[in-house]
Protein backbone atom coordinates (compact mmCIF):
# COMPACT_ATOMS: atom_id res chain seq x y z
CA UNK A 1 0.00 0.00 0.00
CA UNK A 2 1.31 3.90 -0.90
CA UNK A 3 0.13 6.99 0.28
CA UNK A 4 -0.43 9.87 -1.36
CA UNK A 5 3.10 11.64 -1.13
CA UNK A 6 4.98 8.39 -1.73
CA UNK A 7 3.09 8.02 -5.30
CA UNK A 8 3.55 11.51 -6.03
CA UNK A 9 7.11 11.37 -5.49
CA UNK A 10 7.12 8.00 -7.35
CA UNK A 11 5.60 8.74 -10.85
CA UNK A 12 7.67 11.90 -11.82
CA UNK A 13 4.83 13.72 -14.01
CA UNK A 14 1.84 12.87 -11.80
CA UNK A 15 0.53 16.49 -10.36
CA UNK A 16 -1.01 16.09 -6.90
CA UNK A 17 -3.96 18.15 -8.00
CA UNK A 18 -4.52 15.46 -11.12
CA UNK A 19 -4.58 12.96 -8.56
CA UNK A 20 -6.93 14.55 -5.99
CA UNK A 21 -9.86 15.30 -10.01
CA UNK A 22 -9.07 11.74 -10.66
CA UNK A 23 -10.47 10.29 -7.29
CA UNK A 24 -13.02 12.98 -6.97
CA UNK A 25 -13.97 11.23 -10.45
CA UNK A 26 -14.15 8.30 -9.07
CA UNK A 27 -10.97 7.36 -11.36
CA UNK A 28 -8.95 5.98 -8.88
CA UNK A 29 -10.34 4.40 -5.77
CA UNK A 30 -7.78 4.45 -3.07
CA UNK A 31 -8.75 3.21 0.83
CA UNK A 32 -9.31 5.58 3.24
CA UNK A 33 -7.12 4.41 6.79
CA UNK A 34 -7.64 7.02 9.08
CA UNK A 35 -6.69 10.18 7.73
CA UNK A 36 -4.67 9.06 4.85
CA UNK A 37 -5.63 7.52 1.67
CA UNK A 38 -3.38 4.13 0.35
CA UNK A 39 -3.27 2.78 -2.98
CA UNK A 40 -3.20 -0.98 -3.71
CA UNK A 41 -0.42 -1.75 -6.37
CA UNK A 42 -3.38 -2.49 -8.42
CA UNK A 43 -4.06 1.14 -7.71
CA UNK A 44 -0.87 2.38 -8.65
CA UNK A 45 -0.82 0.53 -11.93
CA UNK A 46 -4.31 2.11 -13.26
CA UNK A 47 -3.10 5.76 -12.02
CA UNK A 48 0.51 5.05 -14.18
CA UNK A 49 -2.05 4.37 -17.47
CA UNK A 50 -3.70 7.52 -16.28
CA UNK A 51 -0.32 9.14 -16.41
CA UNK A 52 0.17 7.55 -19.87
CA UNK A 53 -3.25 8.50 -21.23
CA UNK A 54 -3.07 11.66 -19.93
CA UNK A 55 0.46 13.31 -20.39
CA UNK A 56 2.16 11.02 -22.99
CA UNK A 57 -1.16 10.29 -25.11
CA UNK A 58 -2.65 13.67 -24.54
CA UNK A 59 -5.84 12.13 -23.57
CA UNK A 60 -8.47 14.94 -22.98
CA UNK A 61 -9.55 14.95 -19.52
CA UNK A 62 -13.23 14.75 -20.62
CA UNK A 63 -12.04 11.80 -22.83
CA UNK A 64 -10.06 9.64 -20.08
CA UNK A 65 -13.49 8.39 -18.61
CA UNK A 66 -14.24 6.75 -21.79
CA UNK A 67 -11.04 5.50 -22.29
CA UNK A 68 -10.81 4.08 -18.96
CA UNK A 69 -14.19 2.54 -19.50
CA UNK A 70 -13.27 0.73 -22.53
CA UNK A 71 -9.81 -0.51 -21.23
CA UNK A 72 -11.78 -2.04 -18.25
CA UNK A 73 -14.38 -3.80 -20.43
CA UNK A 74 -11.23 -4.99 -22.53
CA UNK A 75 -9.80 -6.29 -18.77
CA UNK A 76 -13.01 -7.83 -17.62
CA UNK A 77 -13.12 -9.72 -21.32
CA UNK A 78 -9.69 -11.15 -21.05
CA UNK A 79 -10.39 -12.33 -17.46
CA UNK A 80 -13.80 -13.77 -18.49
CA UNK A 81 -11.75 -15.91 -21.91
CA UNK A 82 -9.40 -16.95 -19.86
CA UNK A 83 -11.91 -18.90 -16.92
CA UNK A 84 -13.64 -19.97 -19.91
CA UNK A 85 -10.49 -21.47 -21.56
CA UNK A 86 -9.73 -23.06 -18.21
CA UNK A 87 -13.64 -24.47 -18.04
CA UNK A 88 -12.77 -25.99 -21.24
CA UNK A 89 -9.74 -27.53 -20.28
CA UNK A 90 -11.28 -29.16 -17.34
CA UNK A 91 -13.81 -31.32 -19.54
CA UNK A 92 -13.09 -34.18 -21.47
CA UNK A 93 -11.13 -34.85 -24.66
CA UNK A 94 -14.51 -35.33 -26.57
CA UNK A 95 -15.93 -32.24 -25.16
CA UNK A 96 -13.18 -29.97 -25.73
CA UNK A 97 -13.05 -30.95 -29.60
CA UNK A 98 -16.73 -30.13 -30.10
CA UNK A 99 -15.82 -26.76 -28.47
CA UNK A 100 -13.04 -26.43 -31.02
CA UNK A 101 -15.32 -27.94 -34.20
CA UNK A 102 -18.02 -25.35 -33.13
CA UNK A 103 -15.68 -22.59 -32.74
CA UNK A 104 -14.06 -23.39 -35.96
CA UNK A 105 -17.49 -23.91 -37.74
CA UNK A 106 -18.01 -20.60 -36.80
CA UNK A 107 -15.02 -19.12 -38.09
CA UNK A 108 -14.65 -16.01 -35.34
CA UNK A 109 -17.89 -14.34 -36.73
CA UNK A 110 -19.89 -11.88 -34.04
CA UNK A 111 -22.50 -10.59 -33.88
CA UNK A 112 -21.37 -7.52 -35.81
CA UNK A 113 -21.12 -9.40 -38.69
CA UNK A 114 -24.25 -11.05 -38.66
CA UNK A 115 -25.70 -7.18 -38.38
Amino acid sequence: MMRVDDLVEQIAPLQRSDLEDWIRDELIEPRQDAKTLLFTDMECARVRLICTLRYELEIDADTLPVVLSLIDQLYDTRQRLRSLTAAVMMQDKSVQAAIIAAMERDGGSSAADEA
